[in-house]
């Protein structure tokens, strides 16, 4: 079994506490970066993420861009943030976020023969998200900026970096009263993970690393506070976040390798399908498309950020500026 999730929030919130600690310990001694003191700044952020995979999307043919967003799966993510900045035009970032993402073959709109596969393919999944981050962010219109007392409020960045998230999928199925109850997916092999008869289906891990890239915009309401808004996609290297990738098996091979009741529980899970373009048709033959393992499984957010400059203000541009516009005219 891999490790739980309470397990790596545990350690991504060590992580964070210690680097916090870390950020204490270097206030106090007034870290110098050649001429200049680095600043550091702590905040929040949350906003909604979204999900691109094998399930759920729109009409047509699936794939994995912005045309099968299913917005009703909308999300909140929720995360904290610090950053060190050794120069105005250049910072260096460490996150910690969580989500939820999800995917339901029944939202499907209908409107031809393509959706319909998937449709009736009637899979569904959804999976609480971790994520632990470092990235730098690059503010292009700070670069050749060297008139400290008339910097902009407003600053595009741009923004790359990697990190490391944690999910584990669970499907559902639906009692004849309409209860759903809901079961972890990775355990089951539903694609036969791990068994001799598909060596091209290799057990996935639940805790991988990803590349985060975007940008976004930051506001300084202060020298302390400042406000901003920012679009992250994360690229994986898995296809399994909703546990969809390749291709149905024979189901006499859940009980092979799985305990009886793990065997009929994958036996439910694996194979859902809804008889819509052949009526009465409950299952698909050994080896028939289960999903696309030519893309890779994405995630993506739009997050409002809230941060604070943390220690002493070394370089105070805009109290320095509203001072000055406001002090009493010279007299000659």
């Amino acid at each position: 079994m891999k490790p739980s999730l309470p397990k790596f929030a545990g350690k991504a919130s060590l992580l964070i506490l210690i680097c916090f600690s870390f950020l204490c310990r270097t206030q106090a001694q007034g870290f110098i970066f050649g001429n200049e003191k680095i600043k550091w700044e702590a905040g929040l952020n949350f906003g909604p993420s979204f999900f691109l995979g094998d399930l759920g999307g729109n009409s047509g043919k699936g794939t994995n861009n912005l045309k099968d967003l299913n917005l009703e799966f909308t999300q909140l993510m929720k995360g904290a943030y610090i950053t060190m900045y050794p120069t105005n035009w250049a910072g260096l970032r460490i996150a910690a976020t969580l989500t939820h993402l999800e995917g339901d073959d029944a939202t499907i709109n209908t409107t031809g023969i393509n959706e319909l596969w998937r449709k009736q393919r009637n899979l569904d999944f959804k999976t609480n998200v971790w994520e632990v981050n470092g990235s730098a962010e690059i503010f292009p219109t700070m670069i050749f900026s060297n008139d400290p007392e008339n910097e902009p409020r407003l600053r595009p960045y741009g923004l790359i970096g990697a990190g490391i998230y944690h999910f584990n999928p669970q499907g559902s199925i639906t009692a004849p009263n309409g209860t759903k109850t809901w079961y972890y997916l990775q355990p089951l092999s539903t694609e036969g993970e791990g068994m001799a008869e598909y060596p091209k289906s290799k057990p996935y891990k639940l805790t991988n690393f990803n590349v985060i890239y975007g940008g976004g915009l930051k506001y300084f309401l202060s020298d302390r506070v400042n406000m901003g808004m920012e679009l992250l996609y994360r690229k994986t290297f898995t296809d399994y976040i909703d546990d969809v990738s390749q291709t149905y098996i024979d189901p006499k091979n859940f009980a092979k390798y799985l305990p009886s009741q793990s065997a009929s529980i994958a036996s439910k899970l694996y194979d859902k399908t809804i008889g819509i373009i052949y009526p009465g048709m409950t299952r698909w033959p050994e080896g028939t498309q289960r999903g696309d393992n030519k893309n890779q499984d994405t995630y993506f957010s739009v997050v409002l950020k809230v941060g604070f400059r943390l220690g002493p203000i070394y370089e105070s541009s805009f109290a320095r500026r509203a001072a000055r516009q406001t002090r009493c005219p010279s007299v000659y």
